[in-house]
């Protein structure tokens, strides 16, 4: 090696040296820095070599980069393990540690706490966890009801996650410890629950007759309270047998065709009589066990926002999931008597529809009175002059036709005798004319969505295209709104289903854009066909002549029409001259269920109505 490489690889070492960062280098005794620690920032300026600090990973050769701190993402707030809340409350507390057992691999360890004059002992594998049970078994010391420990026991050791011990409320014990307790007589929520004879109770343990509730009574339904959320990965039975251990569940029926069948199973709690039905006995004794869950210790199941029922506006009668299952179930058993089980080539359909009468609480004695199915309208050759056609036949229009049939057949058995006036559900009203009697309500079941607003921005389950449709009577599968057969492989329903149940692309959001024009519009049927297309605000006016030449034939979509029926009443106009308005107390849906479009194409978009004529009002009936 030559002098000249000699003194190449001395100059490279030296570089390396003065290129390390002696940023966290400080000088020896406070000292003045040497002419080879000058300051780092300066460009060349002093009269000692200056050191440089390194690039930074990433930096793209700029001197000054600096690298950015990263935001933390608000996410949600952790809940507070038993520990912690008791903490909150007692601060101060000594946990001692009573005894250390078993072998060194697998010790167990005793810890006790005093609180309020009482020892409360935890064990586990460790301290922390000893002390935690202990923290947990101080906590549900607290709880002065049955009931609510009883719930929070079977609803696991964790405490809720919307707790707040740290409220100023004076009355946390009450939110806390008394989410499961009925709530005081003073303001039960009219929540009504059948107990099989002729009475029912409320959530609230008040027990009523059965007599008629006058009109001048009938007040909004007072606030109904929270639900409380359930635990992930129990289903309604196992929250219910923990609850109540040891109960029966009885098999009531079958019914409904090869590939939708409908099971019911009732149970017996508290002596009240709860029925479910589903697919199979599994999902009907998952929904007996959710109505008694909700009667009884006021206990729902979290839903997605757009599947959760929407209470109607007055005098409700029936709890939602029970009115639900049963005039679903109602509907189906009367279609499958009509089609000998479903055999007939009659039972081939797409959209079935009915109409149920309920003349009280208690949904036994409901009565059908209509059923029909159907997809079609009428093309305008084919119109009759003279009212041989008709011009609308989807089943839900049917059903209401059906309907008025039916009253006007009560109506003259009024007038017939004062005998039949008693079996008649109509009455004399003060103003002049008939009105329907008390507790007398009409419900109307669809299988699907209607047809216009309420359909066009769900057509498919929450799940995926194609996919599941959980009904009130059973689960059906459902693709652009035909019923077919279940495919196979598919996920478990969450009422059945032992685990957390959730996956990329099955929740339902809510309706992301709300004020679109799209939404509200008013849409017409395709004649001799399915489908529904917007109406133009500039379209001329329908003739006879024209619709009979080729002009497209206007139908009102069954989105419109029943928003029309809420406004108008369903009584027809002849029947508006002898009886008061009579209007859908619920609307009930097997499938294609989303709660934002629904309620807006229903009444929402006519909602700033005002001025109407006395006795008509905007219904805004029971969505479920």
């Amino acid at each position: 090696m030559d002098i000249e490489d000699e003194e190449n690889m001395s100059s490279s070492s030296t570089d390396v040296k003065e290129n390390r960062n002696l940023d966290n280098v400080s000088p020896k005794d406070g000292g003045v820095p040497g002419p080879g620690e000058g300051s780092q920032l300066s460009n060349g300026g002093g009269g000692g070599p200056s050191r440089k600090r390194p690039l930074e990973e990433g930096s793209n050769g700029h001197s000054k980069y600096r690298l950015k701190r990263r935001r933390r993402t608000p996410g949600p707030v952790l809940p507070k393990n038993a520990l912690m809340q008791l903490n909150e409350i007692k601060p101060g507390l000594q946990y001692t540690l009573l005894s250390q057992t078993g072998p060194v691999h697998a010790p167990l360890f005793v810890m006790s706490v005093e609180v309020n004059g009482q020892v409360f002992e935890g064990s586990g594998p460790t301290k922390k966890k000893a002390k935690l049970h202990a923290a947990e078994k101080a906590l549900r010391s607290f709880v002065q009801f049955p009931n609510a420990s009883e719930a929070h026991l079977a609803m696991g050791r964790t405490l809720s996650v919307n707790t707040d011990f740290t409220s100023d409320q004076a009355d946390f014990p009450d939110t806390l410890f008394n989410g499961f307790e009925t709530p005081d007589k003073v303001e039960p929520p009219f929540y009504v629950g059948s107990n099989g004879d002729d009475s029912f109770s409320s959530s609230g343990d008040l027990s009523l007759s059965a007599s008629p509730v006058p009109a001048s009574l009938a007040q909004p339904p007072l606030p109904v309270p929270p639900p409380f959320p359930p635990p992930s990965g129990k289903n309604p039975v196992m929250i219910l047998n923990e609850l109540r251990p040891g109960l029966k569940y009885d098999f009531l029926s079958e019914s409904g065709e090869s590939h939708a069948k409908s099971f019911v199973m009732s149970v017996v709690v508290d002596g009240q009589f709860f029925e479910g039905s589903g697919r199979n006995k599994k999902l009907a004794k998952a929904r007996a066990a959710q109505s008694a869950l909700a009667t009884i210790f006021n206990l729902r199941l979290d839903q997605t926002p757009s599947r959760q029922p929407i209470p109607s506006e007055g005098l409700q009668l029936h709890l939602p999931q029970v009115l639900a299952d049963a005039v679903s179930r109602l509907v189906l058993g009367k279609f499958g008597d009509l089609t000998d089980n479903f055999s007939s080539p009659h039972a081939r359909r797409k959209v079935l529809a009915g109409v149920v009468m309920t003349t009280g609480t208690d949904v036994k004695d409901a009565k059908v009175i209509s059923v029909s199915t159907g997809t079609k309208c009428i093309n305008g050759e084919y119109m009759s002059d003279r009212g041989l056609a008709l011009n609308d036949c989807h089943a839900e229009i049917i059903s209401r036709r059906s309907l008025l049939r039916f009253l006007y057949t009560q109506l003259e058995l009024y007038l017939n005798s004062k005998d039949d006036q008693k079996r008649s559900i109509f009455q004399k009203s003060e103003r002049g004319g008939f009105r329907l009697k008390d507790n007398v309500q009409f419900h109307l079941y669809i299988s699907t969505s209607p047809c216009g607003d309420a359909r066009i921005f769900s057509p498919h389950e929450p799940i995926l295209e194609g996919s599941r449709s959980v009904t009130q009577a059973g689960v059906q599968w459902c693709s652009h709104g035909s019923l077919q057969p279940r495919p196979p492989g598919l996920l478990r329903d969450p009422l059945t289903s032992t685990f957390p149940r959730k996956a990329a692309g099955t929740t339902e959001p809510a309706d992301r854009h709300p004020n679109r024009k799209a939404r509200g519009q008013l849409r017409t049927k395709i004649e001799s066909g399915e489908g529904t297309i917007p109406v133009r605000s500039n379209a001329s006016i329908q003739t006879w002549d024209g619709v009979l030449q080729g002009e497209r034939l206007l139908t009102m979509s069954c989105s419109d029409k029943i928003a029309r029926w809420n406004v108008v009443g369903i009584q027809g106009s002849l029947l508006s001259i002898f009886v008061e308005p009579i209007y859908f107390s619920s609307i009930i849906l097997g499938s294609l269920y989303h709660g934002d479009h629904l309620s807006r194409a229903m009444y929402q978009r006519i909602s700033n109505i005002e001025d109407l004529p006395p006795l008509y009002t905007l219904n805004k009936p029971l969505l479920s």
